[in-house]
């Protein structure tokens, strides 16, 4: 196990991406309603956040948030219950150059924002004032309440932050500043801690691996399984050009995104590269025979994909530790 770990660490990095700004949102109380506190069971209402600001106000922030998320979605795994997303190395230059582009977008449309912010206040806060005398009995709270729940200062409500880190597991945690009148039993609960922390995330390993696999399996089912439905649905004959560059691009991303070395279906791909991609589109809408030559072919490797994704991994997995053990030893 130590191997797998030693492997994965040197396979790839862990990535956590936090996109922060102003949501244009204010958690109400009953009071800001009309209404009496304990009059309110917080067991059964909930009045929660409420838009004080057109959301069209923040969709350019909020856009570029979605698309880096979808970008890390994308290019990694996620790791032992959300600690953070695993980065395979061969994506990690590409991955790090879009997240430069979209920060800078980021900041960009910040400013934009910050530039029309007065505006939007005013806009937002006209039309509070329509529609706090339809919502509540006095309306002159919830608009004081509104109109105190824009910040001053923004700044400091944006941030754009891409932060790596390597795996590593405690093998210890430091004594050092245990006083010495500290019980002994201090200093045990801290080390049975700290090699409890080690032997879950050694153990979790594994599965982390597995369940990589599997995924980039059951991905490779459903894009084949979406393929056919779009040639079914096709407005142009069948088959779309766009549909078979989907397929180039998945083969180019599993490669990259396959640091277990799944053999047998980067293997299937390849085939199928070779066999169903050296005709265009419009070749295979010429050819009946293409079409169901493509049909049967995305078929097959729908089937074969979920076929895999079912079996047991744990095979594969010792053979990536393995083979990580032997570069270990080659590099020496």
């Amino acid at each position: 196990m130590n191997n797998l770990l030693d492997v994965l660490t040197r396979e790839g990095v862990l990535i956590n991406v936090s996109v922060r700004y102003w949501r244009g949102c204010k958690k109400l109380k009953p009071e800001d309603i009309g209404l009496k506190a304990d009059a309110v069971s917080d067991r059964l209402i909930s009045l929660g956040h409420k838009r004080i600001l057109p959301k069209e106000a923040t969709a350019e922030l909020a856009l570029i948030e979605g698309r880096a998320h979808a970008l890390i979605d994308t290019n990694t795994f996620p790791f032992l219950n959300g600690l953070g997303h695993f980065l395979p190395n061969a994506r990690l230059a590409d991955t790090t150059d879009k997240l430069r582009a979209l920060e800078g977008e980021f900041w960009l449309a910040k400013e934009n924002f910050i530039a029309h912010y007065a505006r939007h206040r005013q806009s937002a806060m006209d039309e509070w004032q329509t529609q706090a005398a339809k919502l509540v009995r006095n309306p002159d709270r919830l608009i004081a309440t509104i109109a105190s729940a824009f910040p001053i200062s923004l700044n400091k409500q944006f941030g754009f932050d891409a932060t790596m880190f390597q795996i590593a597991v405690p093998e210890k945690l430091s004594t050092e500043l245990i006083t010495v009148a500290e019980q002994q039993q201090v200093i045990a609960a801290r080390q049975q801690a700290a090699h409890a922390a080690s032997a879950k995330i050694r153990g979790d390993v594994e599965n982390f691996v597995a369940e990589c696999v599997t995924s980039l399996r059951e991905q490779t089912a459903t894009l084949c399984e979406e393929m056919l439905q779009s040639i079914s649905d096709g407005k142009t004959d069948g088959v779309h050009q766009k549909t078979l560059n989907r397929l180039t691009r998945f083969i180019e991303q599993f490669k990259q995104m396959n640091f277990a070395n799944d053999a047998e279906m980067e293997a299937q791909l390849e085939r199928v590269r070779r066999e169903l991609l050296t005709r265009t589109a419009a070749e295979y809408r010429d050819s009946r025979s293409a079409q169901r030559s493509l049909r049967d072919g995305l078929s097959a490797l729908a089937g074969k994909a979920r076929e895999l994704a079912q079996a047991d991994a744990r095979e594969l997995v010792q053979q990536f530790g393995q083979l990580g053990h032997r570069r270990f030893h080659l590099a020496a």
